[in-house]
């Protein structure tokens, strides 16, 4: 649901759209790149390196840009034949945050939902004015808030994973006995998709 706000109903994502979406294998990121197919716009995944690459590929990003390899901005120019994205769908902020803005077409949408970086977010405001683009903080609660957006939602998601649309990805199952370890996997950032706790 927390994709599904951002780019269904507030982006309004369609066929010939280019969306951004950093920190592409955590499970709200494979999400993205789901809903962005299943609208019919093409996703671009973002990782730090090529590590991830082909299981993003195989989670159904259209092209995959490792941003500690590769410069992002060129390589999103390029994909999108120099017009850049309409769409960037970011968690991570920080000292990056101005090159998802450069990357964005005149008049994109960049929605940060979180703050993985460490570092302050610069907001590049003549790039903004440039661009004449927008940023908005997004949170889930635009669709669980609204009981007609949240119906809209669950009837949204549910019928994704009846048609095989949608896909949960789980990366590893652990028992609660071993949350220590659980906790350890997560920092040091190699999941892919969710980790699931069984009690």
């Amino acid at each position: 649901m927390t994709a599904y706000g951002a780019l269904v109903v507030d982006a309004r994502v369609k066929a010939g759209d280019f969306v951004i979406i950093p920190a592409a294998s955590s499970s709200v990121g494979l999400a993205a790149i789901q809903i962005a197919n299943h609208a019919g716009a093409t996703p671009i995944a973002l990782t730090r390196t090529s590590d991830k690459k082909k299981r993003l590929h195989e989670a159904g990003a259209t092209h995959v840009v490792a941003t500690q390899e590769q410069d992002m901005v060129a390589e999103v120019m390029r994909i999108t034949n120099g017009h850049g994205a309409r769409v960037a769908f970011d968690p991570v902020g920080g000292a990056d945050f101005p090159k998802l803005i450069a990357a964005l077409t005149d008049q994109g949408i960049a929605y940060i939902y979180g703050a993985l970086s460490e570092d302050d977010t610069q907001i590049p405001v003549l790039g903004m004015i440039r661009k004449m683009a927008t940023v908005k903080g997004y949170s889930v609660r635009m669709v669980i808030g609204d009981e007609a957006r949240r119906k809209a939602a669950v009837n949204y998601v549910t019928k994704g994973l009846a048609s095989g649309a949608l896909k949960p990805v789980i990366d590893r199952i652990f028992k609660f006995d071993d949350m220590v370890e659980v906790h350890c996997y997560l920092e040091n950032s190699g999941q892919f998709g969710k980790i699931v706790v069984t009690l």
